[in-house]
């Protein structure tokens, strides 16, 4: 190869390294910027009509949810 071409391949290594750091940049700024997932736990408040839960509570809900051995 003539010292053209060499010099031509050089710059186009240095554009690809460039190219490669400017991804990772912007990779990286994304992933900073991302939220915070939360540790949090959720709270059950408000989601049950305002009185202690009772066993016919459960049982209306394990009934709501699961489906009973005649239906299969």
């Amino acid at each position: 190869m003539d010292e053209v071409a060499e010099s031509l391949l050089a710059q186009v290594h240095r554009l690809e390294q460039e190219v490669e750091r400017l991804k990772r940049a912007v990779l990286k700024q994304e992933v900073t910027s991302l939220p915070v997932p939360s540790i949090t736990k959720p709270s059950l408040f408000g989601s049950v009509r305002g009185e202690d839960i009772t066993e016919a509570m459960i049982e209306e809900a394990k009934q709501s949810l699961f489906r009973s051995v005649e239906d299969l």
